[in-house]
């Protein structure tokens, strides 16, 4: 559960996710007229150096409205204690910030071990939280990258560290593993939901060839349309918003796109986050359950 002092307690429903704002394919002033756009709407960002030069996209967008430059989630990682501090400042420096209020820890090779073991990175954490570069964390989780944060939370090493943890999580994809799911819920760990629409309207993903970009989600997709079907929402948007914040430990769920007619529907379905029938999340329990035993825990990394 997150603490009195913790970012997630004053976060928004709904994060911009910069995905997009890094595709150069897209002409930049567009790109930069979302984020402003985003901006002026008050909500998170979340952001990464991953994502080509959206971090730059962004660095110009908070220089022209400085006063409206958004509260922020940036991954950091990676493979060792020493990349963790770089990966802060390769974050912070083209966006002109001093520091974010959370870092999505992105844990692999002797730091995933370290974290497991309730190692050193822990006093890392501490510091960087006392210099002030971030004011808490979020642990990612893949179906690949499940088992040192589930090692770490029975063993109790996160608390007072950890505020939460952030994976995909949608209609079509849950991507902690059902053990590590099972412990967040046990123990009412904060969630942050990813990728709030599954890549795109389900009838898309079920019906046009090649939409999906794995066939999973286009098989998964056949699944659940009729589930979307039956519950009498119009809009996929606004039934995926309501799913995840339908789990009461989400505290927000992150949508990415470049368009403002989209940002503009993710923008209007926060302002309904009524849960789903319950028989409505049942069934899709169940089917995620099933995904997860099935395929997601015999994932390789980066397949899904």
């Amino acid at each position: 559960m997150s603490t009195p002092n913790s970012a997630l307690n004053e976060i928004t429903p709904f994060i911009y996710g910069t995905t997009r704002l890094g595709d150069e394919k897209i002409p930049r002033q567009q790109r930069i007229a979302v984020a402003r756009a985003a901006m002026e709407a008050g909500v998170w960002f979340h952001t990464s150096r991953m994502y080509g030069d959206a971090l730059e996209v962004l660095g110009e967008a908070f220089a022209q409205a400085p006063a409206k430059i958004p509260r922020l989630i940036i991954k950091i990682g990676w493979r060792n204690m020493a990349e963790l501090r770089g990966a802060i400042e390769e974050n912070i420096k083209p966006l002109g910030v001093k520091g974010v209020q959370l870092g999505q820890l992105c844990l692999g090779g002797e730091l995933a071990d370290d974290f497991a073991n309730g190692g050193d990175c822990y006093k890392v954490f501490r510091q960087l939280k006392d210099e002030g570069l971030v004011q808490g964390y979020v642990v990612e989780a893949f179906p690949w990258s499940s088992e040192p944060p589930l090692k770490a939370l029975r063993a109790g090493y996160t608390e007072g560290i950890v505020d939460g943890f952030i994976f995909y999580l949608n209609p079509l994809q849950r991507f902690a593993s059902n053990a590590l799911w099972q412990e967040i819920v046990s123990r009412k760990q904060p969630i942050i939901a990813m990728r709030t629409v599954s890549g795109g309207p389900v009838h898309q993903l079920r019906d046009v060839p090649g939409f999906a970009w794995k066939h999973y989600l286009q098989e998964r997709a056949v699944e659940v349309a009729p589930i979307f079907e039956r519950s009498g929402i119009e809009s996929w948007t606004e039934f995926c918003v309501r799913f995840a914040h339908s789990f009461p430990l989400v505290k927000a769920t992150v949508g990415s796109t470049s368009k403002i007619d989209n940002l503009n529907e993710f923008l209007a379905a926060k302002e309904n986050t009524k849960p789903l029938p319950e028989s409505t999340m049942r069934e899709i329990e169940v089917l995620q359950h099933r995904w997860s035993d099935e395929l997601d825990s015999h994932a390789e990394p980066g397949s899904m």
